[in-house]
């Protein structure tokens, strides 16, 4: 069963310094995470319930518990972490889902 982390950035002061950032320092980072099978990058352009709490929304794929589990002890993953906490400390919110 796919195991998800995703993470939900509410939006920043400045979007583009962020997304500078985003995809060309962190994005490569996460890319190195062993076992992710694949990333998808949303970009929050609304809500129907009025103003969207979330700026971008992504989500990391992981074949199964015991590899998503492998993953997040990584020393690839953990730099991640340490990039994601130094840029976006503030903005993030992460959780863990598994596909129903």
């Amino acid at each position: 069963m796919t195991v998800k982390l995703i993470a939900m950035y509410r939006k920043p002061e400045d979007e583009a310094a962020f997304l500078s950032h985003y995809h060309d320092v962190h994005m490569p980072l996460v890319a190195k995470t062993p076992h992710l099978e694949r990333t998808v990058i949303n970009r929050v352009t609304g809500s129907p319930m009025g103003e969207a709490p979330y700026f971008l929304i992504a989500e990391m794929h992981f074949p199964d518990r015991a590899r998503f589990d492998e993953a997040m002890a990584s020393p690839e993953n953990r730099a991640a972490g340490k990039d994601l906490m130094g840029f976006a400390r503030d903005l993030v919110t992460l959780i863990v889902a598994e596909e129903a």
